[in-house]
C-alpha cells in the first residue's frame, strides 16, 4: 500500500496580470510560505507543493493538464490571494480530473490597524476573490471541498488533511484491482453487482482467477519462507495451539496469496468457502494477516466490501483505530441495552482489537476442509462506523452507520472467532430499520479510524450517493430522503 507521503497536493494560487510584477512576487512568496507550513504540519498527511500563481486562462489550463497526468498528484488546492476573474478558470476546470479543494483563507490573520491602506487592500483580496472563484465552480456544478478558515489554525488544517485522505481514497479507487478466487456465494443478492459499472464509475478492475492457480502457488512455497512468516506470527500474536502444521499451512497460503496479489498489483481479494477446491483449509489466519498489512477482503465473493476495505485502510493510514471486513451476526435484545454481535467465521482483521490476538485451531462446520487456524480476539470499545457500498442498479449507494462499540458483555468461551459488539445509533431498532430500509448489506467495513466527513468527501468526488445513519436519524425523514434520491436519479437519467 502506497505511503501517504508519496502523494502530492498542488497548491495553485489565483491572481491576474493587472497587479503588476511587484504584487505578483509578493503573492508567490506568500503562497510558497503557506504551502511549506502546511506541508510541515502534523495535521497534514500528504505533501503540499506550491505549484504556481496562475494569471491567465492558458496558465490555468496548463497546470490542470499537468496535474491530470502526474501520477503522484492526488488533487489540487486553489486559493485566490488576489482577484482572479473566474472566466479564466472555465477551460481548466472543465478538464480537471483530480479531486479539487477550494481553500478560503487569507495570508494575514488580523487586519493591521495602522498598516491597512489601499495597497494592502489590493494585495489581500481573498474575501471577494474566493467568492468570484466559488461562483464558477458552482456554475459548472463541480464537486469540490470547501475549507474555510485561517491557514495556521490546527482545526482548519485538520479539515484539509481529512479531505486529502479522501482524495487519496479516490486515487486508490481509480487504480484498484480486485482479485476474485471463484464467484460469489450461490443465490446471494447483495454480493452481486455490475463490475463494468464499478470500473467505469469507481475505477475498480474486478476480475476472476482460478483457485487452481492459487493451489499451484501454494505448493511452490518453500519451508524457509514459511519459517520467516511463522516468526512474524509469533512476534505479533500468541500461539495458542499445538497444531503447528495447521498454522504453517496458513502461512503457506498467505505467502502464495500475497505473491499473486503483488504480481497483479491487486490491493484486494475475495473468495468463497463454496469454491476452494484443492486447498487443505479455508484461509483464516492467512486472510487476517493480509488484512493487517492493508489488503482488502470480502467473504463469500463480496468484491465490493473487499474494495472498500482496502480504500478505507489506505485513507486512514497512521490514524488510531483499525478497519476491517465485518458481518452482523446476531443480537442481544436485553431491553435498554440492545447490542449487535459482529464477527465472521475466520476473517476479522486484527487491527480491530487493542489486545494481543491468539492463534487457535478449531473445527469449521462449512467448507469441508481440515480445521483452520485463525486469530481469536475481542474488539475494543469506542466510536466506530459500519460502511457498506451497494449496487442500486445504475448507481452506487454508500451507507454509513454510526455505532458505539463496547467490550463484549459475554465471554463466549465456545465461540472461537474474533468478535466485536456494538450499539447502533440511535438504537438497535431504529438503526437496523434504517439500514434495512436503505438496502444495507450484511457485510460492511467496520472502522474506528475513518470519519463520516472523510467518506462523504470520497463519495462526492466519486459521484456516489450517501446515506448516513446517525444518532439523529428518523425513519420518516429517511424515507423522504431515499424517495428524493431515487427521484433525483430518475430525473438525471
Amino acid at each position: 500500500m502506497k505511503n501517504l507521503k508519496q502523494y502530492d497536493f498542488w497548491f495553485v494560487v489565483g491572481s491576474q496580470h493587472l497587479y503588476g510584477p511587484e504584487v505578483l512576487e509578493i503573492v508567490s512568496r506568500h503562497a510558497a510560505e503557506m504551502a511549506a507550513a502546511l506541508d510541515a504540519s502534523a495535521e497534514i498527511p500528504c505533501r503540499v507543493v506550491y505549484k504556481a500563481t496562475v494569471k491567465s486562462p492558458d496558465e490555468i489550463t496548463q497546470v490542470v493538464k499537468d496535474a491530470n497526468y502526474d501520477d503522484n498528484c492526488a488533487g489540487i488546492i486553489t486559493w485566490m490571494h488576489t482577484f482572479s476573474p473566474s472566466k479564466m478558470w472555465i477551460n481548466g476546470l472543465d478538464l480537471l480530473q483530480k479531486p479539487y479543494c477550494h481553500f478560503h483563507t487569507q495570508y494575514n490573520r488580523n487586519i493591521p490597524n495602522e498598516g491597512i491602506d489601499m495597497d494592502f487592500m489590493n494585495l489581500n483580496q481573498a474575501a471577494h476573490g474566493d467568492r468570484e472563484h466559488g461562483f464558477i465552480a458552482a456554475r459548472l456544478r463541480l464537486p469540490r471541498k470547501i475549507v474555510v478558515g485561517f491557514w495556521q489554525e490546527p482545526a482548519v488544517q485538520r479539515q484539509l488533511g481529512s479531505w486529502m485522505r479522501s482524495a487519496v481514497g479516490v486515487a486508490v479507487s481509480r487504480n484498484l484491482k480486485v482479485m476474485r478466487f471463484g464467484d460469489n456465494m450461490k443465490q446471494v443478492a447483495v454480493t452481486e453487482g455490475d463490475k463494468v459499472e464499478a470500473q467505469h464509475k469507481l475505477g475498480w478492475q474486478v476480475n476472476t482467477w482460478p483457485v487452481g492457480l492459487l493451489v499451484q502457488e501454494i505448493d511452490r512455497v518453500s519451508e524457509q519462507a514459511i519459517d520467516v512468516l511463522m516468526a512474524e506470527y509469533q512476534e505479533n500474536y500468541t500461539l495458542a495451539t499445538e497444531n503447528i502444521p495447521a498454522v504453517r499451512y496458513q502461512a503457506r497460503v498467505e505467502i502464495a496469496l500475497q505473491k499473486m496479489l503483488d504480481q497483479e498489483g491487486a490491493g484486494a481479494f475475495s473468495n468463497t468457502f463454496e469454491d476452494l477446491y484443492g486447498m487443505e483449509q479455508l484461509p483464516g489466519l492467512a486472510t487476517q494477516h493480509l488484512l493487517a498489512k492493508g489488503y482488502g477482503y470480502g467473504g463469500e465473493g463480496d468484491w465490493k466490501t473487499s474494495a472498500m476495505t482496502h480504500i478505507v485502510k489506505a485513507m486512514t493510514q497512521g490514524l488510531p483505530g483499525g478497519s476491517g471486513f465485518m458481518e452482523d451476526y446476531t443480537y442481544d435484545l436485553e431491553p435498554g441495552r440492545e447490542l449487535v454481535l459482529g464477527a465472521h467465521m475466520l476473517e476479522v482483521c486484527p487491527t480491530l482489537t487493542s489486545s494481543r490476538p491468539r492463534i487457535e485451531v478449531h473445527p469449521l462446520g462449512i467448507g469441508g476442509k481440515a480445521d483452520p487456524a485463525r486469530l481469536v480476539f475481542a474488539g475494543p470499545a469506542g466510536r466506530a462506523m459500519m460502511v457498506t457500498l451497494i449496487d442500486m442498479g445504475g448507481r452506487m449507494r454508500l451507507i454509513m452507520h454510526d455505532v458505539e462499540a463496547v467490550e463484549p458483555v459475554y465471554e463466549m468461551p465456545n465461540l472461537p472467532v474474533a468478535r466485536v459488539m456494538w450499539k447502533p445509533m440511535p438504537d438497535l431498532m431504529t438503526g437496523a430499520h434504517a439500514w434495512i430500509l436503505a438496502g444495507g448489506a450484511h457485510h460492511a467495513v467496520l472502522t474506528f479510524a475513518a470519519t463520516a466527513d472523510m467518506l462523504k468527501d470520497w463519495a462526492e468526488i466519486m459521484g456516489v450517493e450517501v446515506v448516513h445513519i446517525t444518532a439523529e436519524t428518523n425513519i420518516d425523514s429517511l424515507k423522504k430522503d431515499l424517495f428524493l434520491a431515487d427521484l433525483a436519479y430518475k430525473l438525471k437519467n
